[in-house]
């Protein structure tokens, strides 16, 4: 396995692929100061050319960025996903996806591609997760939550069931969502309330 990507978030990822006894040959990294990671070698981008051969998980936190460099790369991806995760035997998890530990996905959920459940959150029964969806530390999604491709939950965040989230929304940290969430919009508050919209595309 190969991460793309030297930050904090390829350390959870690192101890979480070790737990899963899944060898890691090397990081790369696009910044040049950066030799190695823990015990582990980092490459420079620039040096490394990567093959359709390679087994790759793209270890950087930000959605938007993930997503860019997943649309260059030519490769295989991989799974991380953390020993002491509890996921429902029906769960279908899409490639380059990690699930840290403590996190839990219940019965018939659907998560997306190059995703991030992140330590102890919580997705309930037939939530469905687009890619490159955040769903950060001890956030609760509750049951039939279907939330777009690029948006990230925020830290403790909880979201009540049957609830729509849009693509590219941002919901702050310890927010209470209530009300289904348009396309790009930035929620913050208990309960939530929309603050502005993010004007990036996804």
């Amino acid at each position: 396995m190969i991460l793309f990507g030297a930050s904090g978030h390829a350390k959870v990822i690192l101890d979480t692929l070790e737990k899963q006894g899944i060898k890691v040959d090397f990081l790369v990294d696009a910044n040049r100061e950066i030799k190695t990671l823990q015990s582990y070698s980092v490459v420079n981008q620039s040096e490394y050319k990567f093959k359709e051969t390679d087994k790759v998980i793209v270890s950087i936190g930000s959605n938007t960025i993930r997503q860019k460099i997943v649309e260059k790369l030519k490769v295989k991806y991989g799974w991380a996903i953390h020993p002491s995760a509890v996921l429902g035997d029906d769960v279908v998890i899409g490639e380059g996806t990690v699930v840290m530990a403590g996190a839990v996905i219940n019965s018939s959920s659907v998560i997306g591609s190059h995703s991030i459940i992140n330590t102890s959150a919580s997705v309930d029964h037939d939530c469905v997760l687009g890619d490159f969806v955040h769903v950060s530390p001890n956030a609760t999604l509750c049951g039939h939550v279907l939330v777009g491709e690029g948006t990230q939950i925020g830290a403790g965040a909880t979201v009540i069931p049957t609830l729509s989230i849009g693509k590219g929304a941002i919901i702050g940290a310890g927010t209470v969502v209530l009300s289904n969430i348009p396309d790009y919009a930035i929620v913050a508050g208990n309960p939530g309330r929309i603050i502005k919209y993010n004007d990036r595309e996804v």
